[in-house]
């Protein structure tokens, strides 16, 4: 099997270090563009096919709707076509800031929050089960009132770089935090510390609304409802989220009840036609151009909480991966993570492929207090759950620092072994560089091992 492999420089390629949590960026910044075309270089002579960068709309698009800035990524871009490798651009409709990894700030366009919120910029924000609203990524709910600004951008891009589209072997749509399709549910704005298991994100008006109206679609009559969930519901306007999230956790009503399995069932459907609108949304936007390039979508490996005995599967719930009315422990459902493969079948087609992005290959399982962790199972789960479905799905590290080893590396191998990932983007480049000969030397050993 020809694999693909690719580095992902990210926000190290895009930023200069900044001083405090809202500094504006002063200028973009390949601190060293000897330096990068070297690393460059380095990355095309061990086999690697390509190289990924964030796009991001804060930057593109900062000074104005519709004023769209490209200069910085056609000179990006040039560097990794003039080095031979292929280009594999992020939409990143995410600010830069705020998760594991991130060295930088680049928000959101500071014009957004008037132009799509309509002077309530809060209902275009995830509110969280403690109060805390989000600001790093517009909310699924908003996705209508949003999507005139992505598509936008979208065929901007395309008409920009569309001279360039031999050089891009594929087209990676952001679709939530960290450029991911979740809820930020492990994010700075709540106070997340690793492993809990996250916190809810369905407490704003537009989710209550959309909440109401999935129980009145699934049940019809109130009288319906509460002989399914064994309430007493006087009106629609009383069907909430959970009120006590750690009490619907630690109860696992999350699995037990039929309040929880429909909540969840919700949640990570509402997560999905997420999915599906992007990825809709960006096909139509590209029309006909880059013809045949694949679309990429990310899913992370929430691995933490996995086998906890108190809230089994917890976070991968609170970041709304998987919902709990299906077998969690079938291949079948893909131990759980079917609705999302499924939608990316779905939206998959010879004109447009589609390609499906998972995290943490180099972990190990944990399943130990208190990360309770099955990484390595998860990977191959999520895996197989593709081939069943013919998803074409590649794999990536989940932090830099597992590639400063040779047991992550041997998790890598291990995966793309005996697993159907039919490639591997690692992060960062300077990790991958001569300068570290650990990174250089594995990676160039599993090219030579996997491509013939």
């Amino acid at each position: 099997m020809i694999r693909l492999f690719r580095i992902l420089i990210c926000v190290l390629l895009l930023v200069l270090p900044v001083f405090g949590t809202a500094a504006p960026l002063a200028r973009p910044a390949v601190w060293d563009w000897g330096e990068f075309q070297a690393q460059l270089q380095q990355a095309k002579g061990i086999g690697v096919t390509a190289v990924s960068t964030d796009v991001w709309w804060g930057k593109v698009e900062a000074a104005g709707d519709q004023q769209f800035d490209w200069s910085y990524y056609d000179r990006v871009s040039d560097a990794i076509i003039q080095a031979g490798l292929k280009w594999v651009p992020i939409f990143s409709f995410h600010q830069c800031g705020g998760n594991v990894g991130d060295s930088c700030d680049i928000p959101l366009p500071n014009w957004v929050w008037g132009e799509v919120g309509g002077g309530f910029p809060e209902e275009l924000k995830y509110q969280s089960e403690q109060g805390n609203l989000s600001s790093e990524v517009i909310a699924l709910w908003a996705d209508d009132r949003a999507a005139r600004q992505y598509r936008e951008f979208v065929r901007s891009f395309a008409e920009h770089f569309g001279p360039k589209a031999g050089q891009i072997e594929e087209i990676n749509i952001s679709a939530g935090p960290s450029g991911e399709l979740r809820y930020p549910s492990y994010n700075q704005h709540d106070g997340f510390n690793y492993p809990a298991r996250g916190f809810l994100q369905a407490y704003s008006n537009p989710a209550l609304a959309d909440f109401i109206a999935f129980a009145e679609s699934k049940y019809g009559t109130l009288e319906n409802l509460n002989a399914a969930w064994n309430t007493q519901l006087a009106g629609w306007g009383q069907v909430r989220p959970p009120s006590d999230a750690n009490g619907f956790f630690g109860r696992k009503d999350y699995l037990n009840i039929p309040y929880g399995r429909d909540f969840t069932e919700w949640y990570n459907g509402a997560l999905v036609e997420h999915g599906r609108f992007m990825i809709e949304l960006v096909t139509a936007a590209l029309h006909n151009n880059f013809p045949g390039i694949p679309l990429g979508i990310k899913i992370p490996g929430v691995h933490w909480q996995m086998v906890s005995p108190d809230i089994p599967r917890s976070a991968e719930v609170s970041a709304g991966l998987i919902p709990t009315h299906i077998d969690l422990f079938s291949d079948a459902t893909g131990h759980g993570y079917a609705p999302i493969i499924d939608m990316v079948q779905a939206c998959a087609s010879e004109e447009r492929p589609v390609v499906l992005h998972f995290t943490c290959l180099e972990m190990d399982n944990n399943p130990d207090y208190p990360q309770y962790s099955q990484a390595k199972d998860l990977v191959f789960w999520v895996a197989r759950g593709a081939a069943d479905r013919g998803v074409a799905i590649m794999g990536e590290n989940a932090l830099s620092g597992g590639l400063t080893n040779d047991h992550g590396w041997d998790n890598i191998d291990n995966a793309l072994r005996w697993s159907s990932y039919v490639g591997l983007t690692t992060l960062r480049i300077g990790d991958l560089s001569l300068a570290n000969g650990l990174g250089y030397g594995r990676y160039q050993k599993l090219i030579n091992d996997f491509q013939p």
